[in-house]
């Protein structure tokens, strides 16, 4: 998954995108509300982790123009308060979740999951392809009983093609998922990765197929 964390703590912002990072994700920091909203402009992300108090302004303004917007790109707030009648504004103004500082990175990492089983409708912490079972929590994938045990960009490459079948994603796209904007790749990075998870599916009833001149698409044989 890739994360935008906007978050003027750099110890913090340095120590959540780290723990992130060894979880496989793809975290882009942005110190402000605007470097927020200009990663926003040019790049998608599944997750938004938001603080609330930021030098150029408050992330509740930023929270209500995001969702005025009709993005709907799950956002967690990170928050010094803890009065009750703040978190419920922030839900209100179209939060998924709110986590108070200080907090324990396992709990914020949870938090995550559960909003985006949420945001994909599921509560199961596994997605079923034909044969295919991935289980992005633990890294595998589960043929019959063979199982797999994926590296980090794998699972995530993975997983977003198990989250759209049907759905064909440029390399260029793939990219952009896949990597931050300070990681230096090019586009044949992906075929390297699309190589390595075609020989992990042989053996399952779906492949990802190549559309020239468009991207890859997960089908099922």
């Amino acid at each position: 998954m890739k994360y935008l964390l906007i978050e003027d703590n750099l110890d913090l912002a340095a120590a959540v995108g780290d723990r992130m990072r060894l979880d496989g994700h793809v975290v882009d920091h942005a110190p402000t509300l605007g470097d927020g909203a200009d990663y926003l402009n040019v790049g998608e992300y599944d997750l938004i982790l938001l603080d609330i108090m930021l030098p150029d302004g408050d992330g509740r303004r930023f929270l209500e123009r995001h969702r005025a917007a009709q993005n709907d790109t799950p956002v967690i707030v990170l928050t010094a308060r803890s009065e009750v009648s703040d978190r419920v504004g922030m839900l209100d103004l179209g939060a998924d979740d709110y986590l108070t500082k200080p907090f324990d990175h396992a709990e914020l990492q949870a938090r995550c999951r559960a909003v985006l089983r949420r945001r994909a409708g599921a509560s199961q912490t596994v997605i079923k392809r034909g044969t295919a079972i991935l289980s992005p929590v633990a890294s595998v994938l589960r043929i019959g009983e063979v199982e797999v045990t994926l590296r980090n960009r794998e699972l995530r490459l993975l997983e977003l093609f198990m989250n759209a079948p049907g759905q064909i994603f440029s390399k260029s796209k793939l990219v952009d998922r896949l990597f931050s904007y300070d990681d230096t790749v090019t586009e044949n990075a992906i075929e390297v990765y699309v190589g390595r998870l075609r020989k992990h599916l042989e053996p399952s009833s779906v492949t990802i197929s190549t559309h020239r001149g468009l991207g890859y698409r997960l089908d099922e044989r």
